[in-house]
């Protein structure tokens, strides 16, 4: 065993095996010997020529790595699925070994066996000038065209090539709950190794939830197939697409009231002066949203803005309603209450309604108790110009939620007889296990986008909090304790993530939530949720990392910081030479040539190689600190029966499930 294994020289053995097995024949023909003899001979040698010539082939096939990898495809029908592994791609476990070939491979003497050749160069160059029956040729990746063109995949191939014998990779389920983080920048492969990880989700039985802010088509289409072809209910809500999406509404579903206030607030800004802002529309909407429940009203973005604009007659409806309940023959005393015209005119003054400032001042001072009553009699003693610039960040939100067709998709209304859109909530995704796709169109509507998709996560928290408590079908006849896989995957994550994503990473594991996050740099997320110490909060939830190409050196460090320096072996040549002085020496001078092998501590990779990555390929530690170098399947372009054409053709599939609602 050589202490520096060069597997970057010529392939040597290549001449001195072709020799024996040449000999071998010639032996075998001459027969200048005894048979006895001589077929023995010229076995032994045809054995070690053979052998020899494999070292040789093996050397010339690493080289050729180096430069192009095989080709990998796979059709989504093809993609492994386990219930106890999670398939990743192909690759090989990167140790010191890798560390050490990836050195040598970049020297001077060698770093053009990881470049394309002359003549590839050259075809290149012809085919941009001329376009013939030869460039059509040379274009082609046929196995007869020696100087086919190199995968359109940039990067540094040498980074996967320096291993040529694959296996495929697969990590643990068990590992999921603890949530994966996968990094890499624009058109690296991120939505592809999505669709590889959702294709196994969806086949393996798991609830899968797709948050796409950008509204990938193809995405789309491909969790439709799946979910078709495995037999499972798919739901789509596309902002972009209003006609043909389900309908949601994010805070319809809540285990306590003032979840509703929460998910509203949130959207705020809460950093400096404006924090004191945020708390005055929370306790705003609070009161809303408590009065609307007490009055059977659902909430609904329509409604609570609806009502954050008329405060006055929510509460006289309230208040009235609590009367009826609470006091007798309250009618007739409020017939005889006095409300002279100063106090009348002193309310229009305010912006307030006199009616519903007579009722509040009616049960004040007739000593009925009621805290609800108590607030909204608070809010309205306040001048409505003063207090709407106390809570005026709450409207432009809510605008925005509740303009044109979007505001039917998530302000739905299921009595409307001539809207027969699904309309759906999480815990009845749960329920009938249906796969759901989450189109924020927010290259259209940031603001909206991101308003919505945080409201999603948070009533999926709050899902979460009740699931790990009573499991599922909590308040139905029958209830299972059983965990049921959960797959959020939240694409351009830095577009979704606010604070109620916190307690989602941190402690929904145990309700069986298994989170995937896709972004591209982690300033992004701190940009987001404004805090460096917020953002390392999220960070540390994450067990599994997985890296793509990045261009942002913090992003690289990340995965970096969490790996050893290595010790590698590096050779250095020496020569010299030096005169001899003895006049009666025959000798002149002195040469001297020697390699020098020293042990140096180096980094297990560097930034610079998760900048050089190619398209598709990826760096992940999982299962513990483990680091696995990995290369995602293209997809193969061959017929999918299942696959629509469209989403309009999704939206028609759907057509049986639209008196389905729950």
């Amino acid at each position: 065993m050589y202490p520096l294994n060069n597997v970057y020289r010529k392939p040597y053995e290549l001449y001195s095996g072709s020799a024996f097995v040449l000999g071998s024949i010639a032996l075998s023909v001459a027969m200048p010997l005894t048979p006895i003899m001589t077929l023995p001979t010229a076995g032994i040698m045809l054995f070690y020529g053979s052998s020899r010539i494999l070292s040789g082939y093996k050397i010339l096939r690493y080289h050729s790595n180096l430069r192009r990898l095989p080709i990998y495809e796979l059709a989504a029908d093809e993609i492994p699925v386990s219930n106890s592994a999670l398939f990743l791609g192909k690759g090989f476990r990167w140790d010191r070994e890798h560390t050490q070939r990836l050195e040598l491979a970049r020297k001077p003497e060698n770093i053009q066996l990881s470049r394309p050749t002359p003549m590839n160069l050259y075809f290149r160059n012809y085919e941009f000038h001329h376009d013939n029956f030869i460039t059509r040729f040379t274009r082609s990746q046929s196995i007869l065209n020696p100087f086919k063109p190199l995968p359109p995949v940039g990067g540094d191939t040498a980074l996967h090539g320096i291993e040529p014998d694959e296996d495929d990779i697969y990590m643990n389920l068990g590992e999921r709950v603890g949530h994966t983080l996968v990094l890499g920048t624009t058109r690296v492969g991120k939505t592809r190794f999505l669709e590889t990880v959702v294709v196994q989700d969806i086949h393996r039985g798991d609830v899968v939830i797709v948050f796409d802010p950008k509204g990938d088509g193809d995405l789309l289409k491909r969790m439709y197939a799946e979910a078709s072809r495995s037999g499972r209910p798919f739901f789509m809500f596309h902002l972009g697409h209003p006609k043909e999406s389900c309908r949601y509404n994010p805070i319809g579903s809540y285990s306590r009231i003032t979840e509703i206030a929460t998910r509203i607030a949130n959207q705020l800004p809460s950093e400096g002066p404006s924090s004191a802002f945020q708390q005055f529309v929370w306790r705003y909407v609070n009161v809303l949203a408590k009065t609307m429940e007490a009055l059977g009203i659902k909430p609904t973005y329509e409604e609570i803005y609806k009502c954050a604009s008329n405060i006055d007659n929510l509460a006289q409806q309230y208040m009235e309603q609590w009367l009826k309940l609470n006091a007798k023959n309250w009618e007739e005393k409020f017939e005889d209450f006095e409300f002279d015209d100063k106090e009348e005119a002193q309310a229009r003054k305010q912006g307030r309604s006199p009616d519903a400032i007579k009722l509040a001042s009616f049960m004040k001072q007739s000593g009925y108790q009621d805290s609800l009553a108590d607030a909204i009699s608070t809010i309205l003693s306040n001048d409505r110009s003063y207090f709407e610039k106390l809570v005026s960040s709450l409207y432009p939100l809510l605008e925005k939620l509740t303009t044109g067709q979007i505001s039917e998709l998530i302000s739905p209304d299921p009595t409307d007889p001539d809207d027969k859109r699904p309309i759906f909530d999480w815990m009845g995704v749960i329920q009938t296990g249906a796969v759901v796709y989450v189109g924020l169109d927010s290259l259209s509507d940031y603001e909206v986008a991101g308003a919505v998709g945080n409201a999603m996560f948070s009533d999926l928290t709050s899902l979460a909090g009740q699931l790990y408590k009573n499991g599922v079908g909590y308040g139905e006849s029958t209830i299972t304790k059983q965990k049921i896989r959960i797959s959020v995957h939240a694409d351009e994550f830095n577009e979704l993530i606010g604070n109620e994503f916190i307690p989602m990473v941190n402690k929904a594991g145990g309700a069986g939530f298994q989170v995937t996050a896709y972004t591209q740099t982690w300033s992004d997320i701190e940009a987001k949720i404004g805090s460096a110490a917020k953002a390392g909060q999220i960070g540390g939830n994450f067990n599994t990392l997985i890296m793509l190409r990045v261009q942002n050196i913090e992003t690289a460090q990340i995965l970096i910081d969490k790996l050893p320096e290595v010790p590698i072996i590096m050779s250095t040549q020496l020569s010299g030479a030096s005169d001899v002085s003895d006049p009666d020496d025959w000798v002149d001078f002195n040469t001297q040539n020697e390699d020098r092998i020293a042990m140096e501590t180096v980094p297990m990779i560097k930034a610079s190689d998760l900048v050089t990555l190619p398209k598709g390929q990826a760096f992940a530690l999982i299962e513990g600190g483990q680091l696995y170098k990995i290369r995602m399947p293209l997809p193969k372009q061959d017929a999918d029966p299942h696959m629509p054409e469209n989403i309009y053709q999704i939206a028609k599939a759907m057509d049986g499930m639209r008196d389905s609602t729950y």
